[in-house]
């Protein structure tokens, strides 16, 4: 994988990775909340076949250290027209998860010149339209050690079926982040709200979500693809909210369909 740092136009630092030919349509994956592009790691090669994947590390993980602002979705957006300035790419498909779906929202509706087409799993419109998690899951996240707090995530992520532990996965937040570079994720998280620019998406836009996820409750998928034209939408049974990793072997071929169908 090849790994370069940019600077944003503020001057902030931006750590860049790709992973795949370089005459490959683009892909942009975009990890949840505090996660850097590790949150890719177990999936990425599944995608990087037939695309030149594209990462970042959101401000504030990973290699993007900095001064911590006024974080937003709609920063993070803008933090990814960078990248694809830097690496000369015109357009890209983009494939966000969690926040990442929030931030890809932004990206989609911003700037549709340069979204070809558009995957959304295990995330919310925002606003106050979004099915927030019920207040219970709030307060389960809210309490224990770093361990405990794993252990609960892992839960929320993964299905009994799953064979990994906590410390195996790559989904449950970026240890090396500051508790106030965290909060500045949850605020940019919890302050999106793409309701209105939703509409306004025009490229070819596939929703998932698991049917049983307490992360992003499953709503939000019929909300988001009732407000996108012409959105396809597919529940997956029984998964939580890592279910694009933990059925891998269904869920990429299924994304690389989609996008195969509508021109990649």
């Amino acid at each position: 994988m090849d790994q370069e740092t940019i600077h944003a136009r503020d001057g902030f630092k931006l750590a860049v990775q790709t992973r795949g030919l370089t005459s490959a349509p683009a892909l942009v994956l975009l990890p949840g909340q505090a996660n850097s592009h590790h949150w890719w790691d177990r999936v990425r090669p599944g995608y990087a076949e037939a695309f030149r994947t594209v990462t970042f590390d959101y401000r504030g993980t990973g290699g993007s250290r900095g001064e911590l602002g006024d974080w937003t979705t709609a920063l993070f957006a803008e933090d990814a027209i960078e990248v694809l300035d830097h690496l000369g790419i015109g357009s890209a498909a983009v494939f966000g998860t969690s926040m990442g779906g929030r931030v890809a929202q932004m990206l989609a509706a911003h700037h549709p010149g340069r979204v070809s087409a558009l995957v959304l799993a295990c995330t919310s419109p925002g606003g106050e339209h979004a099915r927030e998690r019920k207040a219970e899951t709030r307060r389960w996240l809210a309490r224990g050690t770093r361990e405990e707090q794993q252990a609960k995530l892992h839960e929320l992520f993964y299905t009994p079926d799953w064979p990994g532990t906590p410390a195996q996965s790559t989904l449950l937040g970026d240890p090396t982040m500051s508790p106030r570079e965290q909060v500045g994720h949850r605020r940019a998280s919890d302050r999106h709200d793409a309701w209105d620019a939703l509409p306004s998406i025009a490229a070819p836009t596939l929703v998932l979500h698991g049917t049983e996820d307490l992360m992003v409750p499953t709503e939000n998928a019929a909300l988001i693809a009732d407000r996108i034209p012409d959105a396809r939408m597919r529940l997956v049974p029984g998964e939580r909210h890592g279910f694009f990793e933990e059925l891998e072997d269904q869920v990429t071929p299924e994304i690389l369909g989609f996008l195969a169908d509508v021109g990649h």
